[in-house]
């Protein structure tokens, strides 16, 4: 784990690039906000987000946040951005206070159930395949309109937003295509179910300022953060 003084100095040379990238698309930097990811880092990286005033952490899996609240001593948002199995989410739902990971109707359903039973309001968003990658999680463009509705019909979740991945390219019109293209469902959504949908969480280490100039309102960074992860 890298020591305090160098995320320190990590955190604000992604700061300036948020601030530039929002800069040079005419944007207010405090339009985007930063999710440090903390999956395959110790629990020491939940702190260093919280000393520096970040509010909350992604994680990608069930378990590893459920080690790691039982570790942390301050109180902080957690949010999940990996793809959920059905059978955990029983504990996703008790554990999460934000699920970004919502990729199907059967997996809403099962969430909104979850929720009912445990007494709680479960803020989600929907996450969209925009790029059509076969090796992500989400649904199609074309399912938006069914999902969202289910989502809005649900009891027990709030739909914030939409959330994408976007394909692994080295042409990078590729990724700025799958952050444009959620960002027009978005503006076609919330026109034709008059809702804000205002959380737009696209955008990770390596095409955050692509992602920007196409309206995300949630950055997600981990390795220009806490450096290469330990995988286990």
């Amino acid at each position: 784990m890298i020591e305090y003084s160098i995320f320190e100095k990590n955190l604000s040379q992604v700061r300036a690039r948020i601030a530039l990238a929002c800069e040079s698309c005419g944007r207010a930097s405090d339009t985007v906000s930063l999710l440090p990811v903390t999956k395959n880092h110790p629990v020491a990286a939940v702190d260093y987000a919280l000393r520096s005033g970040l509010l909350a952490v992604g994680e990608n899996r069930v378990q590893e946040a459920a080690d790691k609240q039982g570790s942390c001593l301050q109180p902080v948002s957690w949010e999940l951005i990996g793809h959920l199995q059905s059978n955990k989410a029983q504990d996703a739902v008790a554990i999460f206070d934000r699920i970004q990971s919502v990729d199907s109707l059967k997996l809403l359903r099962r969430l909104n159930r979850i929720a009912g039973e445990q007494g709680k309001l479960l803020r989600i968003l929907l996450q969209c395949n925009t790029g059509e990658d076969p090796n992500k999680f989400g649904f199609l463009v074309s399912q938006a309109e069914e999902v969202l509705e289910a989502g809005l019909e649900a009891a027990h979740l709030e739909v914030e937003g939409l959330m994408t991945i976007a394909p692994l390219d080295e042409d990078p019109t590729v990724a700025s295509a799958a952050f444009q293209r959620l960002r027009d469902l978005r503006d076609e959504l919330a026109g034709s179910f008059g809702v804000p949908l205002s959380e737009l969480s696209m955008g990770m280490t390596g095409d955050l300022e692509a992602a920007i100039a196409a309206g995300s309102t949630q950055i997600r960074v981990g390795t220009a953060l806490y450096g290469q992860r330990a995988y286990l």
